[in-house]
């Protein structure tokens, strides 16, 4: 409970200090604002049209969090920071059963004190709210093949359901190496099958009922389909694209990776897991289509397995001290964050590193590898997890400023809103547009025919601007 507390605070602290950010998180916001608001709680809007790109447990926690008074940062959110300190005691709780205190300690540290995982928990997207119900559907799994618990069984597809309402037929791929070790116990899984059903179900059929065949083409065929096979959706990426990405998103305890080994695979549950990981990461590679948040899910798995090597290793001084060293890296990410987000990590100035920023960690380094040497190994990891703790909140903490004012639409909604009754949208790129949409809540018009005096534009590349613009009244209405 006291690392739930310690996660919760760091997650917590300035939750809401940077505005909503790209295009999918006030998109997803907008439409979970719109379902709290009008009380149809069955098909997504945006901005009074149906949208059916996503399933709708997201806009659900979105819609919860606005009922419940959290307003326009905290409502998209804190119910996803929730979910996800959920799931880590879930992890913790079904880890410890399943492989001792100090493998389940160990695997939890690593997942939440993760690049990926902590970043994902910060923001209200859909890669998270998947991750935590399809892993939560894996380890009741694993406990159900372990117990033959019929209770865990249950909690399983009710998982697998919530799962299926967070990113459609996205689970039901990443599930076929669970289901493939099940295979032999297959009546067993007719009963978690049905509480799937149960839970997914009246959602789709609802759907189906009320939008046809459009929304079997928008949502299937186009945001599942066709998102797999080409690249029209413009993320389109190399094969080997989630290598370098796995290995950020493990930030800063990708060094650990070298103690993979026999024991990760030992036990039959810890090849599930890693069968798990393996055919999860190749699926995500074979997609035409690629973001980095989208291999969030095999992070769990990954860091289970890690856990066991780690706890096995006979020595570990070098990966759990460099992991401390790669803390001094915090500055420099929290600098390059915001160019990274608005412009690409490719043209962001990374700037100088200096020494002083890793002499910073060298205490962390210190003491880790004193308590290796003294064989305590779950304190050195959690040293580890310390440091990378303060990491992230160091970065929080300084990157939101800039965040809120060059890369979130809401410091430039406050600049736009004494004018918004004057205002138009001439050229703005999209992040910003949702982002502002969502901000002024009533979308700004378009400046083709309008008689607004003032025009927001903004040049590629660049922030957006106010100005003055020219109006001729005979071509106005």
């Amino acid at each position: 409970m006291l690392l739930l507390a310690g996660l919760a605070a760091v997650y917590g602290i300035a939750l809401d200090g940077v505005g909503l950010l790209s295009a999918d998180e006030p998109r997803y916001a907008s439409i979970g604002r719109e379902m709290a608001r009008s009380g149809d709680w069955i098909t997504p809007t945006l901005w009074g049209k149906p949208w059916f790109e996503k399933p709708p447990l997201l806009y659900w926690m979105v819609g919860v969090g606005q009922r419940a008074g959290l307003g326009d940062d905290l409502s998209p959110r804190l119910p996803v920071a929730i979910l996800s300190l959920l799931y880590v005691l879930l992890q913790f709780l079904v880890m410890r059963r399943l492989e001792g205190e100090r493998i389940a300690w160990i695997s939890v540290l690593l997942l939440s004190t993760t690049a990926g995982w902590a970043a994902e928990s910060q923001i209200g997207v859909t890669d998270l709210p998947l991750a935590a119900t399809f892993n939560a559907t894996v380890l009741l799994g694993l406990l159900w093949l372990e117990t033959g618990s019929k209770r865990a069984a249950l909690a399983a597809g009710a998982c697998f359901g919530l799962s299926v309402l967070a990113k459609g037929l996205v689970p039901g791929v990443l599930i076929l190496p669970l289901l493939w070790f099940a295979w032999r116990r297959w009546k067993e899984m007719l009963v978690p099958a049905l509480a799937a059903l149960v839970v997914a179900l009246p959602w789709y059929g609802a759907m189906f009922v009320l939008h046809g065949k459009a929304f079997w083409d928008e949502f299937f065929v186009k945001h599942h389909f066709s998102r797999f096979a080409d690249g029209a959706l413009l993320h389109e990426q190399p094969f080997w694209f989630y290598l370098p990405v796995l290995v950020a998103s493990l930030f800063p305890w990708p060094t650990v990776l070298t103690l993979l080994g026999p024991p990760c695979w030992s036990e039959h549950r810890r090849r599930i897991l890693l069968a798990v990981f393996c055919f999860g990461l190749v699926f995500f590679s074979l997609s035409a289509n690629k973001l980095p948040g989208y291999i969030l899910p095999l992070l769990p798995p990954l860091c289970m397995v890690l856990a066991a090597g780690i706890e096995a290793a006979e020595f570990a001084k070098r990966q759990l001290a460099l992991a401390t060293l790669l803390l001094g890296l915090c500055p420099i990410i929290a600098t390059v964050l915001p160019e990274a987000l608005l412009h690409g990590l490719r043209r962001a100035n990374l700037g100088e590193t200096h020494w002083e920023y890793f002499a910073l960690a060298l205490p962390f380094t210190i003491t880790v590898w004193w308590l290796e040497r003294r064989r305590r190994r779950a304190a050195a990891v959690a040293v580890v997890a310390l440091g990378a703790a303060l990491g992230l909140l160091f970065v929080k903490l300084s990157a939101a400023p800039v965040l809120d004012q060059i890369v979130s639409a809401r410091g430039f909604w406050r600049r736009v809103q004494p004018h918004a009754a004057e205002t138009c949208v001439e050229t703005l790129h999209r992040n910003w547009l949702y982002g502002l949409n969502y901000y002024s809540v009533e979308p700004l018009p378009g400046c083709t025919g309008s008689s607004r005096a003032i025009a927001i534009t903004q040049r590629p590349g660049a922030t957006p601007d106010l100005s003055p613009r020219q109006v001729n009244p005979e071509k106005t209405p």
